[in-house]
């Protein structure tokens, strides 16, 4: 079940990257830029680490992976990236991201 869970964990951060890059700020920040690098290659590594285990994954359970690495392979790196919060442009409260707090998520799993 922990397997699972944390293939949910790399999809659910995916929708929240690909959503939020067509968010009026998110999609040029260097939080989500950082973000999605950190997590195609996250990744990358959890597959390796547990590939045996994953090949035991159900059909469902194995498509929502692939969704997962196609949703991040789909995403486009932010041309010049900078800081939202701090050039004054992003109005989240001081220590709220979205993308920040979705990367946590996948953290705690």
């Amino acid at each position: 079940m922990e397997l699972l869970n944390l293939v949910r964990a790399y999809h659910y951060l995916a929708g929240v990257l690909t959503n939020q890059q067509r968010d009026l700020f998110c999609h040029r920040c260097s939080a989500w830029n950082n973000t999605l690098n950190n997590t195609r290659e996250a990744l990358k590594q959890f597959e390796a680490g547990h590939a045996a285990g994953l090949r035991s994954l159900s059909p469902e359970e194995a498509a929502l992976l692939t969704e997962t690495r196609s949703r991040l392979s789909g995403l486009v790196n932010a041309t010049n990236p900078a800081g939202q919060k701090k050039a004054g442009i992003c109005k989240l409260p001081e220590g709220v991201c979205f993308v920040k707090v979705s990367r946590t998520l996948l953290e705690k799993v």
